[in-house]
């Protein structure tokens, strides 16, 4: 039966093939009891259970390092802390001893707890988490019932599939086949998941977040996907099918032009240099910054560090961190945004506040200014990092210059205290503000004399412009920071910027998608800080399309009356330069009457 599902998009690309259904084979557990004299007898066999486990997932790493590479294989290496944790572990063993139960019934019951735990969580990260958590106790469970091997599924091996699962595990993922495994769809999962970090290393389609997709789709069925647009078909028509082999071949064709581009520079035929830096949101992406070409990180996010943690990541471990990024880019700038918590991002180690309205609540710079213990183990970190290298700090949603200009006492604080302690610390650290509110635009002028640098963050700028939750999949539509008060905010932030001769970046998805990008450049923004997979294909398009045209549409954008003049102004800039179907989801191919949207061609991997 002919249906449109939708998700969300984490791996690129297009393919189609019969789908293969994986549903969870989760053991039933019986509720067992065991004599006085056999509870040490279960501790031990939990004991050889985590090592079995271990052995396993450090295989399954071994497996991952050749086939996607080395940080991909640190997934796992998440995975077998998590098996191994010994606080859960203790617990484990007292609810054995202390009811007499058997191994496998009180791991599941403390695991069973520890999920619901995280799926209560307000962390985003922490829920990321959640497929990792589940494929550490289904493979436990597994080897305390004797069922080992049962969380590997056998697949055909001489036909191309679709794979649907409810979630998708690292280890599921890599033991995938790429020639047969054309394309991957999960109810469960989002797009900082291990397991789609993993699908988009391996370059395999993959849409996750799909409800009900299991019920849905039923097995052996012809399915169409798009891993960008989050799309799928099931039993797509002969001309739904014939357009996406054009799709695919075109798709084909930008690849190779990409490959050989990520060595170039950013720069317009008439000769407008633009820097094209990375956002790296975990460790693994560092290696993905390098290989996209990017020219230094120009937004490292540090809320992984807290995820998942009963207690609060010491100097020492943020700084070695630090210094491994900032290594990978010995002669580029690193900058780091402080602790942005708050909104979804709350982790266990916090105990916060339930909030009414989090995202304009307790969050980002607020709590670090009224946590300064936290804040300045962060600093201290930062400073002993940029003792020797490019290392920046910028600070998340500052709405006020004290917020700075306390921000900055802190700092001389910690480094006098450091400097005392015998540590080589930063002369001079940069120091630079995320401009994310209307209130940071209209006193951009004065938040300029406290600051080095300024880089827009067009997500909560553009949520907070329009009154939109940007999460609100109703409200996805209105969501668009092509909206006219946005443009000219941004319009207003290089204006103040360049009263003080400041640098200014935009660090939000708004640079990381081509036609935007183009309204940027024009807008006078040189440099973009953006998702390494999405550099390529960035800086082709600027490449392509010159300054004037990008003038041209940014000046139309200021005196259009909504979205949609902005969106014809930048196509109609572009149209000349590059093929729109290349780049724009919303470029359109005429089939029968019906408009079939073409999504961005993914990267090279």
């Amino acid at each position: 039966m002919h249906q449109q599902l939708r998700g969300i998009g984490v791996s690129p690309g297009v393919a189609f093939a019969r789908t293969v259904l994986m549903r969870p084979d989760f053991p039933d557990v019986p509720d067992r009891t065991v004599r006085p004299e056999e509870v040490e007898g279960e501790v031990e066999r939990l004991r050889a259970a985590v090592a079995t486990v271990v052995a396993h997932l450090e295989e399954l790493g071994r497996k991952v390092l050749d086939r996607a590479g080395e940080e991909e294989s640190r997934i796992f290496d998440a995975q077998i802390l998590m098996a191994q944790d010994e606080d859960f572990l203790a617990s484990v063993e007292v609810l054995i001893r202390n009811n007499m139960l058997s191994a496998e019934t009180a791991y599941e019951f403390k695991a069973l707890e520890l999920r619901a735990a995280w799926s209560a969580s307000q962390s985003a990260h922490l829920r990321d988490r959640l497929a990792d958590l589940h494929a550490i106790q289904l493979r436990m469970l597994n080897v305390l019932m004797g069922r080992p091997g049962h969380e590997i599924w056998s697949l055909p091996e001489d036909e191309q599939m679709i794979v649907v699962a409810h979630e998708l595990s690292p280890g599921l993922t890599v033991q995938l086949d790429r020639e047969h495994v054309v394309g991957l769809i999960s109810e469960e999962g989002t797009r900082t998941s291990h397991a789609a970090i993993l699908a988009h290393s391996l370059g395999i389609p993959t849409v996750m977040g799909v409800t009900g997709a299991l019920a849905k789709i039923p097995e052996g069925t012809l399915v169409l996907i798009d891993g960008q647009a989050g799309a799928i078909t099931v039993d797509p028509t002969p001309v739904e099918l014939e357009e996406a082999k054009v799709q695919i071949s075109r798709r084909h064709r930008l690849e190779f032009q990409l490959e050989s581009v990520v060595a170039l520079p950013a720069e317009t035929p008439d000769g407008i240099r633009v820097s094209m830096m990375g956002n790296v949101d975990l460790p693994d992406e560092i290696e993905a910054a390098m290989r996209s070409g990017a020219e230094g990180v120009g937004l490292l996010r540090t809320e992984f560090l807290l995820t998942g943690r009963a207690a609060l990541p010491t100097e020492a471990e943020q700084y070695s961190y630090f210094k491994r990024v900032s290594l990978a880019f010995p002669k580029s700038p690193v900058i780091i945004r402080s602790y942005d918590l708050g909104g979804d991002k709350f982790p266990a180690a916090f105990r916060m506040p339930q909030e009414a309205n989090p995202f304009l609540g307790w969050r980002s710079i607020r709590v670090c200014l009224d946590q300064p213990e936290v804040f300045r183990t962060q600093l201290r970190a930062i400073l002993r990092a940029a003792a020797d290298r490019n290392v920046q700090l910028m600070l998340p949603l500052v709405t006020r210059v004290d917020e700075v200009s306390d921000t900055r006492a802190l700092l001389a604080e910690e480094r006098a205290s450091l400097l005392r302690d015998g540590f080589k610390v930063a002369e001079h650290l940069r120091v630079g503000v995320m401009i994310e509110t209307p209130a940071a635009v209209l006193i951009a002028d004065k938040l300029a004399e406290v600051s080095d640098f300024f880089s827009v963050g067009t997500n909560d700028l553009t949520q907070y412009t329009l009154a939109l939750d940007r999460g609100n999949a109703r409200l996805a539509e209105r969501f668009t920071p092509h909206h006219p008060a946005v443009v000219r905010q941004l319009a207003q932030v290089v204006a103040a910027a360049a009263t003080r001769d400041l640098p200014a970046s935009v660090c939000g998805e708004m640079a990381s998608e081509p036609l935007s990008a183009v309204l940027l450049v024009g807008l006078g923004f040189r440099i973009f800080s953006i998702a390494p997979p999405s550099i390529p294909l960035v800086k082709w398009v600027i490449r392509s399309v010159p300054l004037s045209a990008a003038r041209a549409a940014a000046t139309a954008a200021m005196d259009a009356r909504g979205p949609a003049e902005v969106d014809e102004a930048l196509r109609d800039a572009v149209a000349p330069h590059v093929d729109l179907r290349l780049i724009d989801p919303h470029a359109a191919l005429q089939a029968r009457g019906r408009v079939v949207s073409l999504p961005t061609p993914p990267p090279p991997s």
